[in-house]
């Protein structure tokens, strides 16, 4: 019989599983080509919970990645369609933070789990880039804000 304690320390192994099951969904959902932009996501996604640390997901306008206007129609049309799915695997992904913070081991999991649940909601047009990317774009975004302020 397992005990609390065993299933504990076990929970952070949960974060692998995640990882797994949503990049093996990414590529189903690539693979029946109709839902294409949320799987080509959703494996964006997979790979950045296999690394997150040293990692970000960004939104794909941010890096200038020119897309098809036809594309870009159909992929808000799925992604409307997507927003029940999203909100279940958010409301998971929520139980998984929380059964992951009741044991000191289980925070670095949480807190990769945490930082990708608008990506689980919204994963159309997302990418995994390295931290340095991530933080150039925010640090160009201040700079702007700055000079919008300034005049």
């Amino acid at each position: 019989m397992k005990t609390l304690g065993n299933i504990l320390w076990n929970f952070p192994f949960f974060g692998f599983v995640t990882a797994t099951l949503v990049l093996i969904f990414g590529v189903l959902l690539t693979i029946t080509v109709v839902a294409a932009p949320i799987g080509q996501g959703l494996i964006q996604h997979g790979l950045f919970l296999y690394w997150p640390f040293g990692h970000a997901m960004v939104d794909q306008k941010e890096l200038n990645i020119p897309q098809n206007p036809a594309w870009k129609v159909y992929s808000t049309i799925l992604m409307i369609l997507w927003i029940p799915f999203g909100i279940v695997l958010c409301l998971g992904a929520i139980v998984q933070v929380v059964g992951c913070c009741i044991s000191l081991i289980g925070i670095p999991a949480a807190i990769v789990v945490a930082k990708s649940l608008g990506t689980f909601f919204n994963p159309v047009g997302k990418k995994c880039v390295p931290q340095a990317v991530a933080d150039e774009l925010e640090r160009r975004k201040a700079t702007e804000v700055v000079k919008a302020h300034l005049g």
